[in-house]
């Protein structure tokens, strides 16, 4: 029987001041993205804990993964209000290397989303009754992208409620629904 025992069984609420970026994560999020994750926390709370090394000497936690986690509870007040301040943490001991690698990995590792699979989720919500905006909202996505998904599934049902305006040579074609969301 093994002796290991995996971080996560050793999350700690550590005050986000002493917790920093490390400066080598080349991961970016787009703002919408951002929005979502805001969004995420504050409906979900904090379902994973960020990922740090801890620097005794300087008595700070060195993130490996969770930079926008982090982020967020420095830039939204009503969670860190409600978080009091405090970053779930879990923290490994590794160089400085082997702490690289496992950024890269929890990158990596989250992979992306499949067209066809969103689309059924989003054409079960429609289906389900939640309005577009409410889609929009909650699953992170602008006007645009909601349409294409509505596409891919091909099915007429998803638009049999809208109205469509017939453009002019220089406009193009927009849902009624959406008309009052572009002025």
């Amino acid at each position: 029987m093994s002796t290991y025992k995996s971080p996560v069984y050793n999350v700690t609420p550590v005050p986000v001041e002493k917790v920093q970026a490390n400066d080598y994560n080349p991961n970016i999020v787009a703002p919408p993205e951002m929005k979502l994750l805001e969004i995420s926390i504050w409906e979900d709370g904090f379902t994973m804990p960020c990922v740090c090394y801890y620097n005794a000497e300087t008595d700070k936690y060195i993130l490996v993964d969770g930079f926008h986690r982090y982020s967020v509870l420095k830039t939204s007040k009503r969670i860190y209000e409600r978080e009091q301040g405090l970053l779930p943490v879990v923290v490994i001991d590794k160089e400085i290397s082997n702490r690289m690698a496992s950024t890269i990995r929890h990158n990596r590792a989250r992979g992306t989303h499949n067209i066809e699979l969103m689309s059924n989720i989003v054409a079960e919500l429609d289906q389900a009754g939640m309005s577009d905006a409410w889609i929009m909202k909650n699953i992170g996505m602008d006007r645009d992208e909601l349409l294409r998904l509505k596409q891919v599934t091909g099915l007429a049902a998803l638009f049999a409620d809208r109205d469509f305006s017939i453009p002019t040579s220089s406009e193009s074609y927009i849902p009624e629904k959406f008309e009052d969301e572009i002025e």
